[in-house]
């Protein structure tokens, strides 16, 4: 099933479909992605990508201070200050929300208002991971996404041209040894020796 991100009612079919637990396509504000909610549908999204288990997928959260419900650790306010938008941070879990050996989660609250909405209404943090199978290039075609990918996923979304940043993937940072690392340059671009983080 394909709808369009304009349908009036497109908000709402994907926070539902997500509510029930099945993985589904979203448009983000970087590239396309499949999607499901926290700790959930990682198992399913796994199986559609061929994707190993020691790889996690980046956590969307509906707005910044969001993130401090996972982790206790402070964050710089200059790299908050990049949210909402294309960074992804790595912290580490509070104690309780750890997840099998997991002890660390990457979170980006995205840009685009509408993707944020859904995640607040469907009530959980979602995956995000780029719609490709493992080792291959992401795609951003809809025609191409529902050709290769409209049998294993319950919904997709098309977003009519919605990519603000080109295609170009988040940028993430690892703060869980005590600076700021650049993981990935995406798309906000930050200098390697980047370091805010002063406890």
């Amino acid at each position: 099933m394909t709808i369009s991100k304009g349908d009036k009612d497109s908000l709402e079919i994907a926070a539902r479909f997500l509510a029930e637990g099945k993985v589904i396509v979203l448009p983000t504000d970087t590239v396309y992605g499949f999607s499901g909610i926290v700790p959930d549908c990682q198992e399913a999204i796994q199986k559609i990508k061929g994707r190993k288990e020691d790889k996690p997928f980046i956590r969307l959260i509906s707005s910044s201070q969001e993130i401090f419900k996972y982790t206790d650790d402070t964050i710089p306010q200059k790299l908050l200050d990049y949210w909402p938008g294309p960074l992804t941070i790595i912290v580490p879990l509070k104690p309780e929300l750890s997840e099998k050996n997991n002890y660390t989660a990457a979170f980006r609250c995205p840009k685009d208002n509408w993707l944020r909405q859904v995640i607040k209404k469907c009530g959980y943090p979602i995956y995000s991971t780029s719609v490709n199978m493992a080792g291959e290039p992401f795609l951003r075609d809809i025609h191409q996404i529902e050709e290769k990918f409209a049998d294993l996923v319950e919904l997709i979304v098309d977003g009519d041209d919605f990519m603000e940043t080109e295609g170009i993937p988040s940028t993430i940072v690892d703060i869980t040894g005590g600076v700021c690392r650049v993981v990935r340059q995406g798309g906000i671009v930050l200098p390697e020796n980047f370091i805010a983080l002063s406890k």
